[in-house]
């Protein structure tokens, strides 16, 4: 039984720090623990391999966010994976910076990335891991703070909160949503 796991962010070194890319940070701290490379594949990079005894598909989607439904929907397919075995791991403004949040389901909340998912699997019924990036910014600013990089402050909190993140991951694939869910969101 394969997993697969996709971080949200945008391709390219100028969005490589955003907040927009936690997912793509969170996967390559997850990568390189469990000894993955990721390799350019279709739709986006991959790396694959088991962490103790489950086989697990890291998926950074190179469609850009707002088309990230097309690769999730075709490394699904591809792989055969049930849609029970997926989790997103995206950025979320209503959370407070670093706090993460695990739901078994739920709406995009204006997030384009969750968006396409939803409308390309035809479900907002999907696991998805949310790590709060804050949301100090000023009205009308919201695409230039997304987009734009962490402050030394801020970078302090990312890297305390990315190995819980990845913690949070390996609990989905070994103790199930609902256990995560419960750990997780206290």
């Amino acid at each position: 039984m394969k997993y697969l796991i996709t971080g949200l962010g945008n391709p390219g070194a100028e969005y490589e720090l955003t907040r927009h890319n936690i997912g793509f940070l969170v996967l390559d701290a997850l990568a390189a623990e469990a000894g993955f490379e990721f390799k350019n594949e279709r739709f986006g990079k991959v790396a694959e391999g088991r962490i103790k005894n489950k086989h697990v598909v890291l998926l950074k989607p190179d469609t850009y966010m707002n088309l990230s439904g097309k690769a999730v929907r075709h490394w699904l397919q591809a792989d055969k994976i049930p849609i029970e075995n997926f989790l997103v791991v995206t950025d979320d403004l209503s959370l407070p910076l670093g706090k993460l949040r695990m739901k078994g389901k739920g709406s995009a909340g204006g997030h384009n990335g969750l968006k396409s998912i939803a409308e390309l699997l035809q479900t907002e019924n999907y696991p998805r891991l949310r790590f709060g990036i804050g949301d100090t910014f000023a009205r009308g600013k919201q695409v230039d703070y997304v987009l734009g990089t962490w402050d030394d402050k801020e970078w302090v909190e990312i890297k305390i909160n990315i190995p819980l993140a990845e913690e949070a991951i390996k609990s989905f694939i070994f103790a199930g949503i609902e256990r995560t869910m419960e750990v997780c969101n206290r």
